[in-house]
């Protein structure tokens, strides 16, 4: 296989629709190639969403049922889109570093509105627990990525977002290290859509708020 041909199965390979042995070939070429390997990573919430929606695809669909080239071609432009939304965010981050000097407010919500990317920030004075959320809006729901300083570990956490009707989801869970401050990085997703979330709260296994990032 050329060198061409290898780099144009990144995205089959990441979906897991090679067979054996041509994934056994694309290793091989993994290991000598960072633009595949970065490619693959980028990769990797899509591919938990694609599982998320192979555990609630109804019976009557064929079990071995696999993707299909337009899938495969809307997968590919959603990492390229990804790509650009990280470029994107550094921006936003800069913003937010002037705002903080300025003397901001303590949430700041950032958005562009071309491509529904949506920032909040806020720090809980109690708790002491600073939480950044940043979404994308996609056609199955909300796109999450979280960060979040907390200190008072060691702990479970998790992120739930609360709709404008009082539904509750969970985005996603981790746990919080001894004693490190340090920021951490999540990645989740929610059924809901962005217009529909009220609200998303950092939580502790047993119920408590630790800090509550409130949407526009």
């Amino acid at each position: 296989m050329r060198s061409l041909e290898r780099h144009a199965d990144v995205g089959a390979y990441a979906l897991g629709v090679l067979d054996e042995a041509a994934a056994f070939r694309f290793e091989d070429h993994l290991m000598e190639c960072p633009r595949c390997a970065a490619q693959v990573t980028e990769f990797g919430p899509t591919t938990r969403q694609l599982m998320l929606y192979r555990r609630a695809t109804p019976r009557f669909v064929h079990p071995f049922a696999g993707p299909g080239p337009r899938l495969l071609d809307r997968v590919l432009g959603e990492v390229a889109a990804r790509q650009r939304a990280g470029r994107r965010r550094l921006v936003f981050a800069l913003a937010a570093s002037v705002a903080v000097a300025l003397g901001g407010p303590a949430v700041a919500v950032l958005a562009d509105a071309g491509e529904q990317d949506v920032r909040l920030t806020a720090t809980d004075e109690k708790s002491g627990v600073w939480a950044q959320v940043t979404t994308e809006d996609r056609i199955w729901g909300t796109d999450v990525v979280l960060k979040v300083k907390d200190g008072a570990g060691p702990r479970d956490c998790r992120l739930v977002v609360v709709g404008h009707d009082g539904s509750e989801q969970t985005v996603t869970s981790w746990a919080v290290p001894d004693h490190d401050a340090r920021p951490n990085t999540v990645h989740g997703a929610a059924a809901l859509h962005p217009g529909d979330i009220a609200r998303y709260e950092v939580r502790t296994a047993q119920g408590d708020r630790l800090v509550t990032l409130q949407s526009r």
